[in-house]
């Protein structure tokens, strides 16, 4: 199959998918095989035909996907005005801590928020898909170890936790938003 082909398979793969799509996904869609380099040089072509177009082609935690520029995103949101869940300060506190701290256990998430955590914060940021658990600390009790997940990362727009913003950044758009 020629290379132009293989890519119009890819784009049209990528926008008909519901969920990200792992370099493995799409290279079960060839018969011969499509080495690694090839893919990630058809995708990089894409992304560069799709640069001045209402929709990018991004790579996420979990994939690759077609999503709508920021732009857009207001007139967008008048077809459907639902508003996003609000969170509490707390679970954004946890929620943070975790991030920037993982793994990290309840005690230390305590310890740094200096208040008891309840547990209705951390079974909101489970059933959300934010966060689960990937271990047990070896002391006494073998308290759960909590980090983000994939889907906490594809909902950011981020490929990994070090593309967070600096601490820094955040604590100061905080202080803006209270001063408001």
């Amino acid at each position: 199959m020629e290379p132009s082909q293989v890519k119009r398979v890819l784009e049209a793969a990528l926008l008909a998918a519901r969920e990200p799509m792992t370099p493995n996904d799409m290279k079960k869609m060839f018969d011969d095989e499509l080495s690694t380099d090839t893919l990630r040089r058809l995708l990089d072509e894409l992304r560069e035909e799709w640069a001045e177009r209402p929709v990018e082609l991004i790579q996420l935690a979990s994939g690759w996907r077609f999503r709508t520029r920021a732009e857009y995103l207001p007139y967008l949101e008048r077809l459907n005005p639902e508003k996003p869940p609000k969170y509490s300060r707390a679970v954004l506190e946890t929620l943070a801590i975790i991030a920037y701290r993982q793994p990290v256990t309840r005690g230390d998430i305590e310890e740094i928020r200096g208040v008891a955590v309840n547990a209705n914060v951390v079974k909101t940021l489970e059933e959300r898909g934010w966060i689960d658990v990937v271990g047990h600390r070896e002391t006494p009790g073998r308290p759960a170890l909590f980090a983000t997940t994939k889907q906490f990362l594809d909902d950011l727009g981020l490929r990994s936790v070090s593309e967070l913003p600096p601490l820094e950044q955040i604590s100061q758009t905080l202080e803006l938003n209270n001063e408001n």
